[in-house]
C-alpha cells in the first residue's frame, strides 16, 4: 500500500511540474478525492467538528490522494428550535442577500470573515477547502428584498437609472424542487441577476474556497443558464475553483454533454445512501455514461467526471436529520467492497462521507485499497465488457 501511495504522489507531482512548465494547471486531471460532511453530519456540523475531521483526513488519507474537505449544505442555517432542511427564516445573510456562515456554529466567521479562517487552517493542513451552495438566491433574501452588490464598484447594482434588488432577479416560479422554502433561480438574462451570481462566487474566492458543490441546478432541476454563467465567472476569477454539480436525478448522457465542458464533476444519480438498492441502481447508469465516452471528458480548466455520489461508509447520520453521526453503515463489508469497486472502475470522484473521528480499520483499508485507487486514477477504456 505504501509503494502505491508513493507512486500516486510521484506521478501527481511530475504531472504538476510539467503543467506548470507549460504555464497552466489542469483542474481535475484525475477523479477528485476527499471528504464531505453530509453523510455523517447532514447540515448540523460545527467549525470544531469540521476541523477535527479535516485534521484526520490530512493525517490518514492525504497521502492516498484525498485532498478536498467539503462543508455540505446549510452552513448558514442557525441550529435552533424550528430549523430543519426546508425551514424558512433561520438563515444568516449579509446586507447583499448572500449566505454567510452561522456564527454560533462557525465562530471564526464573525466580523465579516466568512470562511477565511477555516480555509487558512485547511490549507495549512495541506488540503483544499470546499463548500456546498444552492441555486440562485434564497427565499429569505428575496422576501427581505436585499440590494444586489456590484463587485466592480462595491456598491448597489444600478442600471437604467435605478437600484436593483432581490425581487427584481428572483424567479419564484423556479424554486428548488426538494427545498421549496429555500432557494430559487435568478434571471441570468438581467445584468442584476448576473451581478448577484458574480458577487457570490467572488466572495467564495475571497474566502479561499477551492471547491464549490452547486446543488439544485442539474438533473430534475436543470438550470443550464446558471451553470453556464457560474462557469464563466469561475474562469475569470484569480483563484482556481473546482466546480461540481449536484444532485443528478434523471440525468442522461445527452444532458451531461451540455454541461461537461463547463464543470469538473456532475452527479448522475440521486443521493446514494447505505442501502444495497441505492448501490445497485448505479451499475446501469455507470455503464451508460462510460459507453457515451463521458469519463474524463474536457471540463472547466481541465477535465470533468460523472459523479456517483459520496461513499456512505463508517459512522453516519440519516438523510435530512438534525442529528450528527450516531450509527454504523448498513451495508455489509462485501456490499461496501462492491460499491468501492464500482466507483473506482467507473472513475467516479471518491468523496468519503463517514465521520473521520470514528474511522475503523476495515473502512480505512477499503478507502485506501491500492489496486482500486490505481484503477480510479490511471485506468482507461472503462466500459462494460461485451457478453
Amino acid at each position: 500500500m505504501r509503494v502505491v501511495s508513493l507512486s500516486w504522489l510521484f506521478l501527481t507531482f511530475v504531472s504538476s511540474l510539467l503543467l506548470q512548465c507549460l504555464g497552466e494547471v489542469e483542474q481535475a486531471s484525475s477523479p477528485p478525492r476527499g471528504w464531505n460532511s453530509y453523510d455523517s453530519f447532514c447540515w448540523t456540523i460545527s467549525e470544531e467538528e469540521f476541523l477535527q475531521n479535516a485534521e484526520l483526513v490530512a493525517q490518514r488519507l492525504r497521502t492516498h490522494g484525498f485532498e478536498y474537505v467539503v462543508v455540505d449544505y446549510l452552513w448558514y442555517r442557525r441550529k435552533v428550535k424550528g430549523a430543519y432542511v426546508d425551514s424558512l427564516g433561520f438563515d444568516v445573510i449579509d446586507e447583499w442577500g448572500r449566505m454567510i456562515p452561522d456564527p454560533d456554529r462557525w465562530p471564526s466567521s464573525r466580523s465579516g470573515k466568512g470562511f477565511t479562517e477555516v480555509a487558512k487552517k485547511v490549507h495549512g493542513m495541506g488540503l483544499k477547502f470546499g463548500i456546498h451552495v444552492m441555486r440562485g438566491i434564497s427565499t429569505q433574501a428575496f422576501n427581505a428584498n436585499t440590494p444586489v452588490l456590484d463587485v466592480t464598484t462595491g456598491k448597489a447594482y444600478e442600471e437604467s437609472g435605478r437600484q436593483w434588488r432581490a425581487k427584481d432577479i428572483g424567479m419564484k416560479e423556479r424554486t428548488c424542487a426538494w427545498m421549496k422554502n429555500g432557494f430559487m433561480s435568478v434571471n441570468t438574462k438581467l445584468g442584476a441577476g448576473r451581478a448577484f451570481l458574480r458577487s457570490l462566487y467572488q466572495q467564495y474566492a475571497d474566502w479561499g474556497v477551492d471547491f464549490v458543490k452547486n446543488d439544485c441546478v442539474f438533473g430534475a432541476d436543470f438550470d443550464l443558464d446558471e451553470i453556464s454563467y457560474v462557469s464563466k465567472v469561475l474562469t475569470e476569477l484569480n483563484r482556481p475553483i473546482l466546480y461540481s454539480l449536484s444532485p443528478g436525478t434523471s440525468v442522461t448522457p445527452a444532458m451531461a454533454r451540455d454541461v461537461s465542458s463547463l464543470v469538473n464533476m456532475y452527479r448522475i444519480t440521486g443521493d446514494d445512501w447505505d442501502t444495497w438498492g441505492d448501490v445497485a441502481a448505479h451499475f446501469d447508469i455507470s455503464r451508460d455514461f462510460s459507453a457515451a465516452n463521458m469519463i474524463g471528458a474536457k471540463g472547466l480548466r481541465g477535465k470533468s467526471w460523472p459523479d456517483l455520489d459520496m461513499l456512505p461508509f463508517g459512522w453516519l447520520t440519516d438523510q435530512g436529520s438534525n442529528e450528527g453521526p450516531h450509527r454504523k453503515c448498513n451495508l455489509n463489508l462485501d456490499e461496501q467492497r462492491s460499491q468501492m469497486t464500482l466507483w473506482s472502475m467507473a472513475k467516479s470522484p471518491l468523496m468519503f462521507g463517514g465521520d473521520m473521528q470514528q474511522l475503523d480499520d476495515a473502512t480505512f483499508s477499503l478507502l485506501t485499497n491500492p489496486t482500486l485507487l490505481e484503477i480510479n486514477s490511471f485506468s482507461s477504456n472503462n466500459k462494460e465488457a461485451c457478453p
